[in-house]
């Protein structure tokens, strides 16, 4: 099994955490190499990760990929993203030439089983295999050409067949329609991603990149808001929510922030304490924020509709700040 994530120095707490719970809850696999695209870890901060590699028994590979503005013709703007997050475009040339197929996980992900069945699954034909992002907006789908009925994936988690992608050159087209639809682009590379490949992508169990806030969701206020979901039907919703295999905490009540509450928070906290960061203190929060926070979540699962208005109102306005910056820097 190949697995590669990227981290910078910032998030490699969280990837030893990630790469932790990959590694106790894959014993079985023969062979586990995890690639790491180093986009700026100390030194002494890599010598800890190659130590908790070395007590689980695994081999850990970090591949250098600093100075990532380079590889794009001038600095893109990735607004709340990390550049860091571009990483995965580089995927086909910056892993060894031996890798034909790759699971790339978030750092902010922690595994909780087997990966092996999700992992040597038939992609029948696609180039690689995501989950659906449902509470996606329809306005994001929109700039992307994708069609208000049609799904929409996240890219938190992806198996990739990395052999297609190198030889139909993936990164290179990924680039150049990110650069197309840069003054629009809200979510970076998942939006390049969701735009270039549509109908290439094939559906995961959603267990296998389960998004903490779905827990506030009920399946009908899903499948209502994005009808491919419907597909995914509201037996495997359950299932994913009460045993996810992959936990992906995306939303802002994440576990290492002070006065942050998650339902699934204790997974992270146990692996936390098997890693040399387990003596770290909680980041600051803003606990006032997350406590508001916190309420529009208990409310979703009621007021779903709430939810989305809210959500909708700040899409529309981070688009609008978007455009605004692209056309003050002449890019729009």
């Amino acid at each position: 099994m190949n697995v590669v994530y990227v981290s910078n120095e910032a998030y490699a707490q969280h990837f030893a955490v990630s790469f932790a719970s990959l590694c106790d809850c894959n014993p079985d696999e023969e062979e586990l190499t995890v690639y790491l695209l180093d986009t700026g870890i100390r030194t002494e901060t890599a010598e800890k990760l190659q130590a908790l590699a070395a007590d689980f028994g695994r081999e850990l590979i970090l591949l250098p990929c600093e100075k990532l503005e380079e590889r794009f013709p001038e600095r893109p703007d990735t607004g709340k993203f990390n550049l860091s997050t571009l990483g995965r475009f580089f995927l086909g040339e910056l892993l060894p030439s031996d890798v034909k197929r790759v699971l790339y996980l978030d750092c902010d992900t922690v595994v909780q089983r087997s990966l092996h069945r999700m992992y040597t699954a038939d992609l029948r034909g696609a180039l690689l295999a995501m989950a659906e992002e449902p509470t996606i907006y329809h306005e994001v789908k929109a700039y992307l050409g994708i069609l208000p009925e049609a799904p929409y994936f996240n890219a938190g988690v992806m198996l990739v067949d990395l052999a297609r992608w190198r030889a139909e050159n993936i990164g290179g087209k990924l680039l150049d329609y990110y650069g197309s639809i840069a003054p629009y682009c809200l979510f970076q590379d998942q939006d390049a991603i969701n735009g270039l490949l549509r109908g290439r992508i094939a559906t995961l169990h959603p267990a296998y990149n389960f998004i903490t806030n779905y827990y506030y969701f009920s399946y009908a206020a899903l499948e209502v808001f994005s009808p491919a979901y419907r597909k995914i039907g509201e037996r495997r919703f359950e299932a994913a929510k009460r045993r996810p295999a992959i936990l992906h905490y995306a939303g802002d009540e994440r576990p290492w922030r002070q006065g942050a509450y998650n339902p699934y928070g204790r997974a992270y906290l146990c692996y936390l304490a098997r890693t040399p960061w387990k003596d770290a203190a909680p980041e600051d929060g803003k606990q006032a924020y997350l406590l508001c926070y916190h309420g529009m979540n208990l409310l979703t699962r009621h007021f779903p509709s709430l939810r989305f208005a809210i959500g909708r109102r700040y899409v529309k306005k981070s688009a609008e700040e978007r455009r605004r910056k692209m056309r003050e820097a002449g890019k729009a």
